[in-house]
């Protein structure tokens, strides 16, 4: 007879025991951006969020490249080489505290320094990453214009050679995170050969971010429009290893890849504040938790929040092994975000009232995911690509 095996206790935090596909490296960043969080965004984002600012951001850069947590999942060059399942559990911490710090995170090190490391000269990457990295020059990316948006192949901003070779840039870029605050950005352009990627110091002359106001998500973090009125570049300001859309659509879906993890901080946010007001909050002599239709929720809730904790690691995993692809990378955006707002208005209805109140995290997070629904790639879009993957047949035009 077959000895027995004791089970483990179920823990309601991990109730399908995920830790256990994580190594001691893994948990260790994982624990570090968690109480990295804990320290410097929990105790005060509620009130970033009602006034709508980020303030403190510069120093909340370095406090992030101190941990190593900007590019993380890049080599050489101050980045911290961590593996994609490291930097994903980054993201989702980060995103539990809240999708504006994430954003800010993903921008700098899945945008602005991806782009730099793989498409950029060697004189490009040396002056840049190292201080990016460090968060001591905070980046943005300039890809999305005022009335193209899913279709950036149709871009109005232009880049002219002149008589001398430098390069003239003209056109406005929107919803760019980081704008106002960026030291550098990277614009994509239209050029005579194509669409190109062009390193852009801010503080040049004709260079402009005008930060936007006014926004129902995504509040504590910095939003703005970029402006270029014939700035002049170097001929070396120009990314020398990429034509085309390759460039920006393959930075869009190393970013979108830490969406995928994101999306499921901000649901366990929601779940944990969910099922903590469950075992509290009392009607009818009893608490709410206590009540079946609340227990379905709440079941309900477990079992999308760890489906897609799983499906991230998966897409990590694969990451790691050089064998992502940019559909699965859409499968885990359309799935987690789509299910992370569902569980956060679930959450909501388990609250009542005080759902909507800034004491608790959840209407927090369900606005700000109303914003990751659709940068980086709409619903619709993820939907085309993996319609398109699965039957063969290009439904985009």
């Amino acid at each position: 007879m077959a000895a027995s095996t004791k089970l483990p206790a179920f823990d309601p935090a991990d109730p399908l025991g995920i830790d256990d596909l994580l190594d001691p490296e893994d948990l260790a960043v994982r624990d570090t951006v968690r109480g990295w969080a804990a320290d410097r965004v929990l105790p005060h984002v509620a009130d970033w969020y009602e006034k709508g600012e980020l303030p403190g951001i510069r120093e909340l850069a370095r406090e992030l490249g101190s941990i190593g947590a900007l590019g993380m999942s890049l080599d050489g060059y101050g980045c911290a080489g961590a593996s994609a399942v490291q930097y994903g559990l980054a993201c989702l911490e980060l995103e539990a505290a809240d999708s504006g710090i994430r954003s800010l995170v993903s921008v700098q090190g899945s945008l602005a320094m991806y782009a730099v490391h793989r498409f950029g000269s060697e004189e490009q990457k040396q002056t840049w990453l190292p201080r990016m990295a460090a968060g001591e020059v905070i980046g943005c990316f300039g890809l999305t214009e005022p009335d193209h948006g899913s279709d950036p192949a149709h871009m109005r901003t232009r880049a002219k050679r002149d008589a001398g070779g430098d390069w003239v840039l003209d056109g406005r870029k929107m919803w760019i995170t980081n704008g106002s605050v960026a030291g550098v950005a990277v614009v994509w352009a239209q050029t005579e050969e194509g669409i190109r990627g062009f390193v852009v110091p801010t503080d040049s002359p004709g260079f402009s971010a005008p930060e936007i106001k006014h926004k129902w998500s995504l509040r504590a973090s910095v939003t703005s429009e970029l402006v270029m009125d014939g700035v002049r570049l170097p001929a070396d300001a120009v990314l020398p290893e990429v034509t085309g859309l390759r460039g920006p659509l393959s930075c869009l879906s190393h970013a979108r890849y830490g969406i995928v993890w994101g999306s499921m901080g901000a649901a366990r946010s929601s779940f944990e504040a969910a099922v903590e007001y469950a075992k509290s909050r009392e009607q009818f002599g009893r608490p709410i938790g206590g009540f079946q239709l609340t227990q379905a929720k709440l079941a309900d809730m477990a079992v999308e929040l760890h489906k897609g904790i799983l499906l991230a690691h998966h897409l990590g995993r694969r990451m790691d092994a050089g064998r992502l692809r940019p559909e699965q990378v859409s499968f885990g955006k359309l799935n987690n975000v789509r299910e992370a707002i569902d569980i956060c208005r679930t959450a909501r209805t388990i609250l009542g009232a005080n759902g909507i109140s800034l004491e608790y995290p959840v209407m927090r997070h369900a606005t700000n995911l109303e914003s990751v629904l659709t940068y980086e790639g709409t619903v619709e879009m993820h939907q085309l690509v993996l319609g398109k993957a699965l039957t063969g047949l290009d439904a985009f035009r």
